[in-house]
């Protein structure tokens, strides 16, 4: 779901497109795999009786609406935030029924900068920081995976728009 074909503009091609890192996942996976433990191990100890299979469909319902609410969603959330690079702005996109997004052209970018730290550095994804002239300023965006290479691509990218003397055209 990044940004599709007919967005660009003239001569505009796309350099990189991702998502957030897959790590933004792992709580959701795990928070879905408990729901689904606590559901069968309440539905295994229900008492024998008339109401028994009443009780167990209610606890799967329960469980059923715990594995979308803590895994479901985070999901979609996942699967529909993208982060698109160009050769003349950077584009982000997220929302599962309404979308909303943001562009940056690559003039207005003053400074990109990123951090990780041990943990982030191994998995491979760090905060990416992208400062532009305008009413927003700052954009901080976490879990980008290969930050490093993003920032340098990133960085490359304005470098070339403003021909490497710090004056945009």
């Amino acid at each position: 779901m990044g940004l599709p074909k007919n967005s660009l503009t003239e001569d505009e091609k796309i350099v990189l497109e991702f998502h957030p890192h897959w790590s933004t996942l792992v709580a959701t996976i795990f928070w879905a795999i408990v729901a689904v433990v606590v559901a069968g191990v309440v539905i295994f100890f229900i008492p024998d009786g008339d109401s028994q299979t009443l009780i167990r469909l209610i606890v799967a319902a329960v469980g059923v609406v715990a594995v979308i609410v803590v895994g479901l969603l985070p999901f979609l959330r996942w699967v529909t935030t993208s982060y698109t690079l160009t050769n003349r702005r950077l584009v982000m996109r997220h929302g599962i029924l309404s979308r909303s997004g943001r562009d940056i052209p690559l003039t207005r970018v003053n400074d990109v900068s990123f951090s990780h730290g041990l943990i982030e550095r191994v998995l491979g994804t760090g905060t990416l920081v992208v400062e532009s002239g305008g009413e927003n300023g700052q954009l901080v965006l976490k879990k980008i995976p290969r930050v490093e290479h993003t920032q340098s691509q990133l960085y490359r990218l304005v470098e070339e728009l403003t021909d490497g003397d710090g004056i945009r055209p």
